[in-house]
């Protein structure tokens, strides 16, 4: 045992035995001692800024100017195609109509049929670039079905493999990605334009 955890483990044999009157708070602050720590500032930010926003993200991110700054990987006639800033897993993407609607109902025929082919062609790319053992498709539609944005209706489509929810995710609240957005919206960019 190094020195380091040796003394970590005295002061806690120590501090326990003053405490032993309260046993209940001496697992508490045992437990508290052994849990690690991730630290995600740029999750913070999100939270933090996502209800104070004004006008859509969505509706903003065309208009940018530039697509490999928003991450934008695709532009069709009613949608475009743009990668997740906080993924699932690599390759995780969003079809977003250009129309500004908050359910499905109210998007018109042809958007919802570009969406939907959209989705077969990202499904396709996704296929060929990650070799998934599966692809989740869908939506949230509106704030109570756990839409991140509930003013604009969006298809989320991403990549998934048997085990890749792991004990980072189901415990540790964390993801794991092997690779940077900018390698991502690379792949994709190149393999949606063919």
């Amino acid at each position: 045992m190094s020195n380091k955890n040796q003394c970590r483990e005295h002061r806690i044999f120590f501090t326990a035995q003053r405490l032993c009157k309260f046993p209940k708070a001496v697992a508490i602050w045992y437990s508290a001692l052994q849990m690690d720590y991730l630290w995600t500032p740029w999750r913070y930010a999100y939270v933090t800024t996502a209800e104070k926003v004004s006008g859509c993200i969505f509706c903003d991110l065309p208009k940018c100017g530039d697509d490999a700054k928003v991450h934008i990987v695709h532009r069709a006639h009613h949608s475009y195609i743009v990668l997740n800033t906080y993924p699932y897993t690599s390759g995780h993407v969003m079809i977003v109509p250009f129309a500004h609607l908050d359910e499905l109902q109210k998007l018109p025929e042809a958007a919802a049929q570009e969406m939907m082919a959209l989705s077969q062609k990202t499904e396709s790319v996704l296929r060929q670039i990650y070799s998934p053992d599966g692809i989740n498709l869908g939506m949230n539609i509106g704030k109570a079905a756990g839409a991140g944005i509930a003013g604009h209706v969006h298809m989320h489509v991403l990549p998934r493999w048997v085990g890749d929810t792991n004990f980072m995710t189901v415990t540790g609240e964390s993801r794991v990605l092997p690779e940077s957005l900018d390698e991502t919206w690379r792949k994709l960019t190149t393999a949606l334009q063919k």
